[in-house]
């Protein structure tokens, strides 16, 4: 995924954050899971953007876990590389904001208590604001709809209307597919 590299880049250099491979963020090989499970404690933002898992741990089909979905990161000498619902709720977050830019990591389970899946876990694992989508989202137009999402949160814009005026902006691919698929679940304020 090109894009997801130029993203984690362009979103970093908004924010000041080294982009120099000193550990500020993580792109390809360097994101193994065991240097993501680290950072995510102590990280203010999280932002991944990487490939998104909807079938994983699904209980019928991997009697693995009962809660879909998983992140694909590198794998590590101790980590499989999937960073999975089940594993995410048992972290203790104190990210102002998760973004998963990833394809249907908006999905999940539907139970009376709405979605069980990725965003449920990171909400649980205290995440007040979790931005996810609700398809298969293209990769260079998701890397622009970040990096205006990002620019609008830097300009002041609760997270709710940054990210409502990204995808403003990005109507200009004229399939909705190309910049419709991402909700916000959780707080609008920081």
């Amino acid at each position: 995924m090109p894009g997801a590299a130029a993203e984690a880049i362009a979103i970093a250099n908004e924010f000041g954050v080294s982009s120099d491979g000193d550990g500020s963020i993580l792109i390809g090989s360097m994101a193994t899971e065991g240097r993501v499970r680290q950072s995510l404690p102590s990280a203010r933002i999280i932002h991944l953007a990487t490939h998104g898992l909807l079938e994983y741990g699904d209980l019928q089909a991997s009697a693995i876990s009962d809660i879909p979905g998983a992140i694909a990161l590198t794998p590590d000498t101790t980590h499989d590389g999937l960073l999975t619902a089940e594993e995410l709720l048992k972290f203790d977050l104190t990210a102002d904001l998760v973004v998963l830019s990833a394809c249907d990591t908006g999905l999940g389970t539907l139970s009376g208590d709405g979605v069980i899946g990725l965003s449920r876990s990171l909400i649980a694992a205290g995440a007040p604001s979790v931005v996810v989508s609700l398809w298969a989202i293209p990769d260079n137009p998701t890397a622009d709809l970040m990096i205006e999402f990002y620019s609008q949160l830097k300009q002041g814009q609760d997270k709710a209307s940054a990210l409502r005026l990204a995808m403003l902006e990005r109507m200009k691919y004229s399939d909705p597919s190309a910049w419709g698929a991402f909700t916000l679940i959780g707080e609008a304020d920081w």
